[in-house]
């Protein structure tokens, strides 16, 4: 079925590729190709009960699904300076609110027990594989424990980078890659949106709304960066681009 499309096409985009799933263009056609049919399942329910603009699914053919292309472009992507206008922002910024005030979906997300064992797991693995700088890691790994408290659960995205909100001028059109839906904290999702794009913060809380604690948000950047570097490495990714993971962490001294 997947060659039968793919040949059917003038162009073929590889979106992201790695050791777990991939995401090809074809077309107006997004073609997300999952050996974890659990993450697909998240996806395809969370995207039919968040509040605000997704994809369309358009088949489901395990290991493939098909959702129709967003209109528009993405916010930006890390590394990189966002483009997009004040006003896209901070319509962003109302569209999260609008998404973590909504009814919490059936599923639990990681626990802050979970969270706090993982992020000493990594933080070991990267002092012991030298893979960081001791002082870097012990820095902010004491900035992170402002994010290991309680928190009011919210319906979360779990992976809402800049490159997976869609806008159009100043609307926006959609968000993709759900797969990381379920219940959390709502800080979690904000520093993942602003993570390296600091300069935006205002306009986007100026959607969002102000009661946000930015010591909180910040320490997330810290916590959000350990977790990511050895995944990072381990599926082809370098977090060490300008811009990206490690910049944040060394920002963060």
């Amino acid at each position: 079925m997947i060659v039968a499309i793919i040949a059917a096409m003038a162009e073929v985009e590889v979106v992201v590729a790695h050791h777990e799933c991939a995401t090809l263009r074809v077309g107006d056609v997004f073609l997300k190709i999952d050996s974890d049919q659990t993450r697909t399942d998240v996806e395809v329910e969370a995207m039919a009960l968040a509040p605000i603009p997704t994809p369309e699914v358009l088949w489901r053919k395990p290991p493939v699904l098909a959702l129709a292309a967003l209109p528009g472009k993405a916010l930006g992507h890390l590394g990189r300076p966002s483009t997009a206008s004040p006003a896209a922002w901070t319509a962003v910024g109302a569209a999260v609110r609008l998404l973590h005030d909504a009814p919490l979906p059936p599923w639990p997300g990681r626990s802050l027990d979970e969270t706090a064992s993982q992020l000493d797991a990594e933080c070991e693995w990267l002092i012991a594989n030298d893979v960081l700088p001791t002082d870097l890691v012990t820095r902010n790994r004491e900035i992170a424990e402002a994010a290991l408290r309680p928190w009011r659960p919210a319906f979360i995205h779990g992976d809402l980078q800049v490159s997976h909100v869609f806008v159009d001028g100043d609307e926006v059109t959609g968000v993709i890659d759900w797969t990381e839906a379920a219940q959390g904290d709502a800080l979690f999702d904000l520093a993942a949106l602003t993570l390296g794009a600091e300069e935006h913060l205002d306009d986007f809380l100026a959607g969002y709304g102000t009661d946000v604690d930015l010591d909180v948000l910040r320490a997330w950047w810290s916590l959000r960066s350990l977790l990511g570097v050895r995944w990072l490495i381990e599926h082809g990714f370098d977090p060490a681009t300008p811009g990206c993971e490690v910049d944040v962490l060394r920002a963060q001294m």
